[in-house]
């Protein structure tokens, strides 16, 4: 039993069970379909409404919630993005301060008359989000407990009402056939008995039927009065509850859509300077590389870049070492009916291979007729394929027309270093080379 001063007595308590019983019979005769049940379909289609609208609020609080712990989870993130950055940016790359400034969230920048860094701004967002559309949406949901209480309320006096409503009807019944029964003859006890007795079981049954029916009529009244109250309460509230959805959807998303937009033009202006750096490191970096392909190996730095080449230029042979001096004599005589055999070539495709009268020493008088001109190396260049001559800066070039003049590729030429002709007296150990590696004499 409850402690007394608790609010809590022995008639409430049993007044309470009684109702319980009562509201769970009046439940088990409507299941089986031997009481009626009050039935209201607007408001049943409210409640389905509610429910819906509790449902997709509960949802949307809690992806808003998981939204903030992602802003502060990318907000950490980005912190350490940029430390790794700092630790792996080179002293000697452009923009190493930026870089560090950047990492060390130390960039300034003016907005709203305020200076704000990128900590900040990362603050700020998740503090504006909180505001305007967390807290909000927790306001909008903290009034449905209270609405749900209220509608499981409203069910609950609804069973009493139809239990008081069908209490009274079987009242009324039992009351007719109780007005049928005194209108009956007497039974032969009854006239056995004294006419003044007779009277006083008469008007004790019509006083007890009549008590029955004023009580049973009175508590109809209190439940209809109950169940009406809080009926009419909810059935004003639950449709306006409805349409507020609309506006607490609007406000939550253009503020979360607004706020987003401003912090990421903040952090775009921001993230530009970091932007730049990287893009001026890149420029550096490939003006590096242009540098460092118009450098050949053991050259100055002025040296031209090789064209480039859309052939397989011819294999470069080299002739066997002579045995003899005879053989040598023989090979040269030969050598020398060979090379005057000279191709066809056509002069109007091929004007920068004029061959203009050379003078240059005693032994100009001895090259073969195939010689178009003389050319000077100004720079040093190392072959790369096996049909390429190596040049040294001063080394003399005699420059001799392509076999196929469709070989020839756009910026080269091929011909045989005149040291190996003063030394061979043959033309079998030739290559190509760039052309603005040299200079013609």
């Amino acid at each position: 039993m409850a402690e007394v001063g608790k609010g809590v007595n022995a008639g409430k308590l049993a007044s309470n069970v009684q109702k319980r019983l009562t509201r769970a019979q009046e439940k088990v005769m409507q299941k089986l379909g031997k009481a009626d049940e009050t039935k209201d379909t607007a408001f049943e289609e409210g409640v389905v409404n509610f429910n819906k609208q509790l449902a997709d609020g509960t949802k949307l609080q809690k992806d808003l919630k998981a939204y903030l712990v992602a802003v502060k989870t990318m907000h950490e993130c980005s912190k350490r993005l940029h430390d790794c950055l700092a630790e792996m940016y080179d002293p000697e790359w452009f923009g190493k301060e930026e870089v560090d400034s950047i990492a060390e969230e130390m960039i300034e920048k003016e907005m709203d008359n305020n200076l704000e860094d990128t900590d900040l701004l990362w603050q700020d967002f998740h503090q504006n989000l909180t505001d305007n559309a967390l807290i909000s949406m927790d306001a909008y949901l903290a009034q449905f407990p209270d609405i749900k209480t209220r509608i499981a309320k409203r069910d609950r006096k609804l069973v009493d009402f139809d239990s008081a409503r069908h209490h009274f009807a079987s009242i009324q019944k039992g009351k007719k056939k109780d007005e049928a029964k005194i209108a009956k003859p007497l039974t032969l006890v009854e006239k056995a008995a004294p006419v003044w007795a007779q009277g006083i079981i008469t008007a004790h049954q019509i006083a007890q039927t009549n008590l029955s029916r004023n009580q049973a009529e009175e508590e109809l009244g209190r439940a209809q009065k109950v169940f009406e109250e809080i009926n009419y309460d909810l059935q004003e509230e639950l449709p306006t509850l409805w349409n507020s959805r609309v506006g607490v959807y609007v406000n939550t998303f253009q503020n979360v859509a607004g706020l987003e937009e401003k912090f990421h033009r903040e952090m775009g202006k921001l993230n530009q300077n970091l932007s730049d750096v990287m893009t001026k490191l890149d420029e550096q970096r490939l003006a590096n590389e242009e540098a460092a392909n118009h450098s050949p190996p053991d050259s100055g730095s002025d040296a031209p870049k090789s064209p480039q080449k859309s052939r397989e230029g011819p294999p470069v042979s080299r002739p066997p070492r002579p045995a003899s001096p005879q053989e040598v004599k023989e090979d040269n005589i030969i050598n020398l009916f060979e090379d005057a055999v000279v191709p066809d070539i056509n002069i109007s495709t091929q004007p920068q291979n004029e061959a203009p009268t050379v003078t240059n020493g005693s032994s100009e008088a001895e090259l073969p007729p195939s010689v178009l001109y003389k050319v000077k190396a100004m720079h040093d260049y190392g072959a790369t394929d096996s049909d390429e001559l190596d040049l040294k800066a001063g080394d003399i070039v005699l420059v001799l027309p392509f076999a196929n003049p469709d070989e020839q590729d756009d910026g080269w030429l091929v011909g045989v270093k005149e040291s190996h002709w003063l030394e061979n007296k043959n033309l079998l150990v030739k290559g190509v080379f760039p052309e603005n590696f040299t200079q013609k004499l």
